[in-house]
C-alpha cells in the first residue's frame, strides 16, 4: 500500500495557487483512475483506489500548508505504513515551470509543508518535485507561490497533470524511471513522422554539356 500526499491549502481562495499544485496532481489521479469520492479523515481529504496492482490512499491535508505533517502522520499510523511508503507531491521553486523531479529523502529546503512532514514522520519519504519557477528574489517567494498560475501556464500544467496520471501506477510500484518517462511523453512528446522535414538541400548544378574540359583541367582552372 502507498500513501500519496498532495500539498496545498484548503478552500476555493487557494485552489489555483502555485502552492496547490500537489492538490491538483492528486485530483487528476483520482478522476482518471476511478478512485472513491473524497471524504474527511485524518485532518484531510482522503480517497482510496488502485493503481495497477497496488492499493493507494490519496491524502490532501486540510490543515493549511504549515501543519501538513499532522495529517500525514495520522494517516501513516492508521494504515501502519512506513515513511518509505509515502510519496509527497509538492511545488518546487528551484525547478523551472513544467519540470518534474523525483527525490527520495533529504532536506526540506525551506518548504513549510515538507518541514512539517519532517517533524512528524522524519525525512525518509519520496517526493515528486513539481517546478513552478522562482520570482527572482527570496522576498517575493511567499506572494509568488500564493498567487494563481498565469493563463500562459495552463497548457504545460495540463500536460504535466496528464503525464502524472499516466505514470501513477509506475510510481505506486516504485518504478521511478517509467513514471518519469510517462510524464516526459506528455510534456515533450516525440516528433511525429508527419512533422514537416527541413527543406531538402538544393541539388548540385547540372554539368554543362558544352564544357569539354577534362576533370584535371577543370580543377586547374578553378584555382587560376
Amino acid at each position: 500500500m502507498k500513501l500519496f500526499v498532495g500539498l496545498g491549502n484548503p478552500g476555493a481562495k487557494y485552489a489555483q495557487n502555485r502552492h496547490n499544485i500537489g492538490f491538483m496532481a492528486l485530483d487528476r489521479i483520482a478522476e482518471d483512475h476511478g478512485f472513491a469520492p473524497w471524504r474527511s479523515k485524518f485532518q484531510g481529504l482522503v480517497s482510496e483506489g488502485r493503481l495497477g496492482t497496488e492499493k493507494v490512499i490519496l491524502l490532501k491535508p486540510q490543515t493549511f500548508m504549515n501543519l501538513s505533517g499532522q495529517s500525514v502522520g495520522e494517516a501513516m499510523r492508521f494504515y501502519k505504513l512506513d515513511s518509505s511508503d509515502v510519496v509527497v507531491f509538492h511545488d518546487e521553486i528551484d525547478l523551472a515551470p513544467g519540470k518534474l523531479r523525483l527525490k527520495s529523502g533529504g532536506g526540506h529546503a525551506g518548504h513549510n509543508g515538507l518541514r512539517s512532514i519532517h517533524q512528524h514522520i522524519g525525512p525518509h519519504y519520496d517526493r515528486v518535485r513539481l517546478g513552478v519557477g522562482h520570482p527572482g528574489h527570496k522576498d517575493k517567494v511567499p506572494g509568488y507561490v500564493l498567487s494563481d498560475f498565469a493563463k500562459a501556464d495552463q497548457d504545460w500544467l495540463d500536460d504535466q497533470m496528464r503525464g502524472i496520471s499516466d505514470g501513477a501506477a509506475h510510481l505506486a510500484q516504485d518504478e521511478g524511471p517509467k513514471f518519469l518517462n510517462a510524464v516526459a511523453l506528455r510534456v515533450a512528446p516525440p516528433r511525429s513522422s508527419t512533422t514537416p522535414s527541413k527543406p531538402a538541400a538544393k541539388p548540385a548544378a547540372e554539368p554543362d554539356p558544352e564544357d569539354q574540359r577534362s576533370p584535371l583541367q577543370k580543377l586547374v582552372d578553378k584555382f587560376k
